[in-house]
This record gives C-alpha cells, structure tokens and sequence, in this order.
C-alpha cells in the first residue's frame, strides 16, 4: 500500500467524537421510538405525584412531620422506582430478546461503547424527568401541607439541594437497571432481580443494633433517604457520603456489566 493510499484509508477513518456521537445519537433514537419508554414514565409520574399527595391529605392534619421535604416523596418508594428501573432494564433486554443486539455490536463492535452510549441515554432521559418529577411532587405536597401549616418553601434552607437528590435518585435507579438488563440479558428475570435488588437488603435492618445501621447505610434506599431528607438521620452516613454511595452502586454495576459484555456472545 502506498503513502497515498495510508493516508486515505486514515482520512477516511470517522473521528472518534464523531463516532461517538452516531452511537449516542443512535441508542436514543431507539430509547424514544419504542411505546413502552413512555408508558413506563406516565406509570412513575402518575404513582408517584398521586401517591405523595394523598399521603399528604392525611398527614397535614396530623402531628407535625418529623421531616417534611422527605415526605414530599413518599409516592416514590415502590412502584414510581421499580417502573423506571424497568425502563433501563428494557433499553438492554429488548434488544436481546429480539436479536437486535447482534445488529447493533456489528455496526459497532466496540461493546463498551455501546453499554456507555446507552447509559449516557438511559441516564440523560432520566435526569431530566426525574427532575421535572421532583419538583413536582415537592410542590403539590408542600401545598397541601402548607394549608395545615406545615408545608415548607423551595427557599427554605437545604431544600432545593434535596430536591435536586431526589431527581437524580432516578438517574441511578435507570442506570442500575440498564447495567443489570446487561448483565441478566432477559426481561422477565431483570423486572424480577430489580425489586431484589432494591428493597432485599432493607432486610439488614433487623440485624441486632449497631450492625443494622452499620451495614444498612450502604443500601440504595436508606441512602437515597439522606439524601432528600432535610433533616437526616445521625446515625447514618452524611447527605455527601449517601450520596457517593448512590454514584457507586450503578458504578459498580456497569463495571460488571463491561466486564461481562466482552466476554459472551451476543
């Protein structure tokens, strides 16, 4: 081959930004296209707004709350999380339960890139309607428990830092769902390991004092709790601390998922 010709080979050669972009590009296009992605975040915003707010009729009536910002996402403990866990599961699964997946890591055989490209999607999706909920859910809430005097405002002190938190919550929930889809490969069996995942280890709880505390700080829920709450627990880690725990587990899930997505067959 002549210089020329090397040369030309290697102009020809898409930079890797711009390949980058094709794949990003590429994965959420599929994420927007298919019904369930919307379904899956009707079912989470309508649980979760519905929930908190007929918590909040009651409970304004009632003795004060013990942490009013926290409370504003109550409607989010099962059903909202579980729903947009799902949603980063399919956004794997989907793909190979139909063989797609195959297609897609011949047009781009740098795997990794394409786990990378679905989380940076995945996590984009939802950041943006986690946020959009957090603020929502906070301000039906804080509304009506406002009419019972014990609503807080969006200026108070710590709030909007723990509103903020509760949005990105869901960011980790769908990217741990995503790598768990990864690593699972099947739809059925990552919707059931999701809820384990999640909630099992809220089991520890029952461990004999202080090794409750000790290990139960390092769950996805109690973690998520001290980080939306405006008063967190003391026993517990620190608002920062919870959330470096929050970064780490779908961290360490996509690390799993890297390793085992180079390893198998499509």
């Amino acid at each position: 081959m002549t210089a020329v010709q090397i040369r030309s080979a290697d102009a020809a050669e898409p930079a890797l930004a711009v390949r980058a972009r094709d794949v990003l590009i590429s994965e959420w296009t599929k994420l927007r296209s298919v019904r369930s992605t919307y379904w899956t975040l009707l079912v989470a915003a309508v649980i979760a707004v519905a929930g908190s707010a007929l918590s909040a009729l009651p409970a304004g009536r009632g003795a004060g709350l013990p942490d009013p910002v926290a409370f504003s996402f109550i409607g989010w403990v099962e059903y909202p999380v579980l729903a947009v866990g799902i949603l980063g599961a399919l956004a794997f699964t989907a793909e190979a339960a139909t063989g797609q997946i195959r297609l897609t890591f011949t047009a781009v055989p740098r795997r990794r890139a394409v786990l990378a490209a679905k989380a940076a999607a995945v996590g984009a999706l939802a950041l943006v309607f986690g946020e959009l909920l957090a603020f929502t859910s906070f301000s039906l809430t804080q509304a009506l428990l406002s009419r019972h005097g014990q609503g807080v405002s969006l200026s108070h002190p710590g709030v909007p830092g723990a509103v903020l938190a509760a949005g990105f919550v869901l960011v980790v929930v769908a990217v741990t769902g995503l790598a768990l889809g990864a690593v699972i490969r099947h739809t059925a069996a990552a919707i059931a390991a999701l809820p384990a995942l999640f909630y099992l280890p809220l089991s520890l709880l029952w461990l004999p004092s202080p090794w409750n505390h000790r290990i139960d700080r390092f769950t996805l829920p109690v973690a998520a709790y001290q980080v939306v709450a405006l008063h967190p627990a003391t026993n517990l880690l620190a608002p920062a601390f919870s959330m470096l725990v929050l970064i780490a587990w779908p961290a360490a899930a996509l690390l799993a998922a890297a390793l085992l997505i180079t390893r198998r067959d499509a």
